[in-house]
């Protein structure tokens, strides 16, 4: 996996994203992460990439053509690399795009490369925007200074689904959100912590009951805090029954 970031604060990201757990697949080569300062595509001899808006308002706009000029840059170097024509995936970070969540991180690891725009100021002119972004995508209903945070959080949760990234890859299978449910609880020694001891089924050794212990959990845990997930949630017929006596107890 490659990624792309397009942003005016390059060492922002890197420095952000060059430690544990994603850092080390960097140096594995597992992953590659390049930041490219758009103030360095800017004809402006100050590197400006801004400016006021048309039709008045607060607040500047990031200008079309520094913003282009990077893109085809890096997208030109992608399809020189991959020896094809296919135009490479830009991911828009923005509160108005659609909601990132696990399924969407399975989607984009999937891919070879993966471009993100970070805005800033009062966002980018529509117009580069109808240009070259295939992806309008935000993490949650609130508004952030710029695009950098929400992109390495993305990359963040995507790194974890590659071949390699953890070392011991079932866990990016069985965490939160496994089957649109949240993870079961976790516990390591000592056995009695303060008087609080760790749930008996999970020292019996016997993994088909540890098992069927951390499915219930997990279903108790997200009925209990995210409900609304349990309507895709994949159930079997006894953890459905499971579910429906849970509701039924509330």
């Amino acid at each position: 996996m490659n990624y792309h970031v397009l942003t005016l604060f390059p060492e922002m990201v890197l420095q952000g994203l060059n430690t544990s757990i994603i850092g080390r697949a960097m140096e594995k080569g597992l992953i590659s992460i390049e930041a490219i300062d758009i103030r360095e595509f800017s004809s402006d001899k100050h590197k400006r990439v801004d400016d006021y808006p048309y039709g008045g308002g607060a607040g500047m706009v990031m200008q079309a053509e520094p913003v282009y000029k990077a893109y085809q840059w890096i997208a030109e170097q992608i399809q020189e690399k991959n020896m094809n024509h296919k135009k490479p995936r830009v991911i828009y970070v923005t509160p108005q795009g659609s909601l990132f969540h696990q399924n969407t991180a399975k989607e984009y690891a999937e891919e070879e490369d993966l471009i993100f725009l970070c805005g800033h100021y009062e966002g980018i002119d529509e117009r580069v925007l109808d240009m070259i972004v295939t992806d309008y995508v935000s993490i949650g209903d609130y508004v952030l200074t710029g695009g950098e945070l929400p992109a390495m959080v993305m990359i963040d949760a995507i790194s974890r689904l590659i071949p390699g990234v953890l070392n011991n890859d079932v866990s990016a299978e069985f965490e939160s959100l496994q089957d649109n449910l949240l993870e079961y609880p976790q516990y390591t020694r000592p056995e009695n912590f303060m008087g609080q001891t760790v749930p008996e089924v999970l020292l019996s050794g016997h993994h088909a009951n540890i098992d069927t212990w951390r499915r219930q959990q997990s279903i108790l845990r997200t009925h209990q805090r995210r409900p609304e997930l349990l309507e895709e949630a994949n159930l079997s017929k006894k953890e459905r029954a499971f579910l429906e006596q849970l509701q039924k107890d509330c």
